[in-house]
C-alpha cells in the first residue's frame, strides 16, 4: 500500500522539530499532543510552507529530498490545506470560493468534481451566499470543500474545529466522518481534542517536545499505558463493535465487540450498525469476584496485562485484556496493592459508563 514517508528537522529558537513518520497512504492519521509540541510545524513542512531539512515522499513520489536537492514549492504540491480559521475570500461568494480551488487543477487531472465536493460537505444551499453571512461551522465546511476541489493527493486539516463552539463542532464532525468513508484521499488531522481523534482517526501519532512519542493503529495505541503523552483525565480505550440487540422495554442497545458486550442507552442506531465506543479509564473499576446485585450492569471477565504508575503517585493505570479487546482502568495504588493485582491476574471489569462516538 502507498505510504506517507516524512523525515523532518527544523531548528527554531529554543525548539527543535525532529520527526520521522511512516503512515498509511489512506484513511485518517491524527497528530495529537499539547500545544507547542510541533503538530502544526509538521503540516507546514509537508505543505512546503516551512523549509525543513530531510525528505518527504507521498505514494512513491518525492516532494523533497535534501540530499538530492529536490524541493517542490508549496504551490506545486498537490495537497489541500485547511487551517483553524476558514480563510475564505471575502469578495467571492461560496460558489466562487469552491470553484477557485478547482481552477488550480487541469480538467483531466480532477478526481473530485465540484458536485461531489458540494454534496460531501452539504453546502448546496449555501452556494450563492456571501461568506460574511456564514456561521463558523458553515465557513469551515466551505473551506474543506474548496480544499477537496483541488483533487489533492493529501489533505491537511490543522485543528479545523478548534475555533468552533460545541454546537458548531457537532455540525461539522459528521461531514468529516463522511469524507473518511467516501474518499480515498489520505488525511493528516492535527488536534489536541481526544474526542475528535477517537471519532475520526485510523492511525494515531502522539507528539511530545518536537518528536514522535509513539505512532500506530488508533485502537492499539490508545490502550497503551507507557506513553506519557496519553495520560490525562481523558485516558481510555476505544472499542469497535456492532449493535447486536435492542431492548425496547428499557430503551437500551447491546454493543458486541471482540471480547464481550456492553448495554448502552438506545440512541436510534439500527441493529447491525458498526460503532465505536470510548471507555474512559476513570469509568472502569476492578473486582476479584463477579459482582452481584450491583447497579453497574456492564461487567466483563478480564485478565490483567500490565500495570503502570499514573500521573499522580496515588493512582495506577491497569491494562485489561477482555478477549480480543483491551480496556484501561484507573484505580488507587492502595486498591491495587490490596487486591494483589499483577500481570496475569483474572479479574472482573465493571464499566460504569461508555460513550458512543458519532
Amino acid at each position: 500500500m502507498d505510504r506517507i514517508l516524512a523525515d523532518f528537522n527544523i531548528s527554531y529558537s529554543g525548539f527543535t522539530l525532529d520527526v520521522q513518520l511512516n503512515l498509511p497512504g489512506r484513511g485518517v492519521s491524527a497528530l495529537f499532543g499539547p500545544s507547542g509540541c510541533g503538530k502544526t510545524s509538521v503540516l507546514r513542512a509537508m505543505a512546503g510552507l516551512e523549509r525543513a531539512r530531510g525528505r518527504l515522499q507521498i505514494a512513491g513520489e518525492v516532494w523533497q529530498d535534501a540530499e538530492s536537492r529536490v524541493f517542490l514549492p508549496a504551490h506545486q504540491r498537490p495537497l489541500g490545506y485547511v487551517f483553524q480559521e476558514a480563510s475564505l475570500f471575502p469578495h467571492l461568494n461560496v460558489r466562487r470560493n469552491v470553484e477557485y480551488g478547482m481552477k488550480r487543477v487541469e480538467p483531466a487531472q480532477r478526481k473530485v468534481s465540484l458536485e461531489q465536493a458540494v454534496d460531501l460537505l452539504g453546502i448546496g444551499p449555501l452556494m450563492d451566499r456571501k461568506t460574511d453571512s456564514l456561521s463558523g461551522g458553515e465557513r469551515q465546511r466551505v473551506a474543506i470543500a474548496r480544499a477537496l476541489a483541488t483533487s489533492p493527493r493529501l489533505l491537511l486539516l490543522d485543528e479545523p474545529l478548534a475555533a468552533l463552539d460545541t454546537q458548531r463542532k457537532s455540525e461539522v464532525l459528521p461531514y468529516l466522518e463522511l469524507l473518511h468513508k467516501q474518499l480515498d484521499i489520505p488525511v493528516l488531522y492535527v488536534s489536541h481534542a481526544m474526542e475528535e481523534v477517537t471519532r475520526l482517526a485510523d492511525t494515531l501519532v502522539v507528539m511530545d517536545g518536537g518528536r514522535v512519542a509513539i505512532a500506530g493503529p488508533l485502537v492499539e495505541t490508545l490502550s497503551r499505558i507507557d506513553v506519557p503523552g496519553l495520560a490525562s483525565e481523558e485516558t481510555g480505550a476505544l472499542l469497535e463493535g456492532v449493535v447486536s440487540e435492542r431492548d425496547e422495554r428499557w430503551h437500551l442497545v447491546r454493543i458486541s465487540f471482540g471480547g464481550g458486550s456492553l448495554w448502552l442507552r438506545d440512541s436510534g442506531l439500527t441493529v447491525g450498525a458498526g460503532v465505536r465506543l470510548r471507555v474512559l479509564a476513570r469509568d472502569v473499576s476492578i473486582a476479584l469476584q463477579e459482582p452481584q446485585a450491583s447497579s453497574i450492569q456492564n461487567v466483563l471477565p478480564c485478565v490483567v496485562r500490565a500495570i503502570a504508575p499514573d500521573t499522580h503517585p496515588s493512582q495506577q493505570l491497569v491494562q485489561l485484556a477482555c478477549g480480543e479487546s483491551l480496556l484501561l482502568a484507573r484505580i488507587t495504588s492502595r486498591a491495587c496493592d490490596t487486591l494483589g493485582l499483577a500481570a496475569g491476574s483474572p479479574v472482573w471489569a465493571q464499566v460504569k459508563s461508555a460513550a458512543l462516538l458519532g
